[in-house]
């Protein structure tokens, strides 16, 4: 008679957080973290340094009382001291609650007040914002800052020698809201499961392709949809972070260029920047520079063209809070050798492919129970699932996903016959013009392949006949003649006639939200009427 029940043949290696850092320590223990200050001072510790920092912080939130599963926040810019404080924490077994500071005060004052975080650590840049908004989070007790020799303080009065808070995988562990530009703010909560899931896929060549050789300078700030993931993929793999608390072009460039860095990763706005300041300063890519992850946004094909001239492998990135953030990333195909340059920057435009562990489909715009063909033609709403794609969200009622745990992202796009993801723009962002759909990313994409438009955006205005047209909102380039008839006469040639804006207008800045995407809710303001 066989047995009813098996024995266990593998054992229990729960997926908590703790072990990412506890390995970066003992295997890459002396691998440097470096840290640009906001005042100009560099410093340089290692993952060991970092862990220690960390237990030590850990020991600090117990005596404070802080318990398992209540949330710390954190207001700042990336550095050292963040990321020991996002690992002391969770090794509290408390859950990190990420603070974007660029939110406006009354989102900064709801996200705190509904996360209900008992202590907050914050930079000293960022103190008249925090004393501004004291009366308005009642249930903060504590508040350290992390630049200005507290946190130094604080952990060194701890022995630094305690274990972890034992807590399951499927514990929360992480924090982050949506930018909330159509309503309250919403919040994600990571747990130890999904971060560890998530950090295994961003390990793949496919995704971030980092190891012990690479030197790695994230851009994007760690506040930010859960830093991509890169405060658990690099202590993993054991890669030299480097680190900046501010994101000024000549200092990521010089930063750059003194450390080797190999890869970075940012939004579009960060790299114009960046080729602002080379173009300016005749300097060149940094030498070392082979990989630059482009997220936010999708690039324009100018930018990829660019990087791709230079060498660097522009590697587009898609996600959002709500999936951890890696949903796909644009690796080069099997035939990339034999592609054109024209289809190479094509292929790399695109949004590119999911990892294991996340699948995607594109179902009617009109009808959310039938799906469309991957044809590479067929536009749909984007939905996804995952072992790191949101459920519900914190504190709410219900969860947010369709049937069969299908979450609806909020994005237009069409899956290409090979599963390549292209983005045609955001539901809300289409512009329906007589009955028919004009892609405003796609005419953005148009307007900056023009020299003279160093950024575009396309925005629907109301129009009696058609119900909407386009207005195409450009910044010229520095030193450009502006000729709107020959812009016209660009456009004319890359879109269909009735795509082609019924007014362009010129402005000195286009308005960007809070996670560097541009505002288009802002602009529908500026332009109404």
């Amino acid at each position: 008679m066989m047995a009813t029940m098996q024995a266990q043949t593998m054992q229990d290696f729960d997926l908590v957080l703790t072990r990412v850092i506890d390995h970066g320590a003992r295997e890459h223990g002396q691998q440097e973290v470096v840290t640009r200050w906001a005042d100009g001072r560099q410093t340089r510790l290692t993952y060991a340094d970092i862990r220690d920092q960390a237990v030590r912080l850990a020991e600090a939130l117990r005596g404070w009382g802080i318990a398992p599963g209540e949330r710390v926040g954190v207001m700042a810019m990336n550095h050292a001291h963040q990321l020991s404080a996002w690992y002391g924490v969770i090794g509290a077994g408390a859950v990190i609650h990420t603070i974007n500071p660029r939110l406006f005060a009354d989102q900064l004052a709801y996200i705190v007040t509904h996360a209900e975080d008992r202590v907050l650590f914050y930079d000293a840049v960022f103190a008249p914002l925090v004393a501004a908004l004291k009366d308005r989070w009642p249930c903060v007790e504590r508040y350290v800052c992390l630049d200005n020799g507290e946190y130094e303080a604080l952990l060194a009065g701890q022995p630094g020698t305690a274990p972890w808070t034992p807590v399951d995988e499927r514990a929360p562990a992480l924090l982050c809201y949506t930018s909330g530009t159509t309503g309250d703010p919403k919040g994600v909560l990571y747990t130890h499961r999904s971060n560890m899931l998530h950090t295994l896929s961003g390990m793949q060549p496919a995704v971030f392709d980092y190891g012990p050789e690479n030197v790695v300078l994230p851009i994007v700030p760690l506040f930010h949809a859960n830093g991509w993931g890169l405060a658990w993929t690099c202590p993993a793999v054991g890669v030299k972070l480097v680190l900046s608390a501010v994101n000024e072009a000549q200092v990521l460039c010089d930063l750059m260029r003194d450390e080797g860095v190999t890869d970075t990763g940012g939004v579009p706005t960060v790299f114009m920047a960046m080729f602002q300041h080379i173009d300016a300063t005749g300097t060149g890519f940094p030498p070392t520079l082979r990989r630059a992850v482009i997220g936010g946004s999708a690039p324009p094909p100018e930018m990829v063209r660019r990087f791709l001239a230079a060498g660097i492998d522009p590697a587009h990135a898609w996600g959002m809070t709500e999936t951890s953030p890696i949903g796909t990333t644009s690796y080069r195909p099997a035939n990339w050798a034999a592609m054109s340059e024209a289809e190479q920057v094509a292929s790399k435009v695109r949004q590119g492919h999911v990892p294991f562990g996340v699948e995607m489909r594109c179902v009617e715009l009109d009808d959310p129970a039938r799906e469309v063909p991957r044809d590479g033609e067929t536009p749909g709403s984007l939905q996804v699932r995952g072992a790191w794609v949101v459920q519900r969200y914190f504190k709410a009622e219900a969860d947010c996903v369709e049937p069969g745990g299908w979450f609806t992202t909020g994005d237009v796009a069409v899956i290409h016959p090979d599963g390549s993801l292209q983005l045609t723009d955001r539901t809300k962002d289409l512009i329906k013009s007589g009955g028919e759909w004009i892609s405003s990313v796609e005419l953005e994409n148009a307007a900056m392949g023009h020299p003279a438009v160093a950024e575009a955006a396309a925005i629907g205005v109301p129009d009696e006949k058609w119900h909407e047209r386009p207005l195409l909102v450009v910044v010229t380039t520095p030193g450009a003649v502006w000729d709107e008839a020959a812009l016209r006469a660009f456009l004319a040639s890359k879109v269909a006639s009735w795509w082609l804006p019924d007014r362009i207008v010129v402005v000195d800045q286009i308005p960007h939200t809070a996670t560097g995407k541009i505002s288009k809710l802002t602009l529908r303001q500026q332009f109404a009427g």
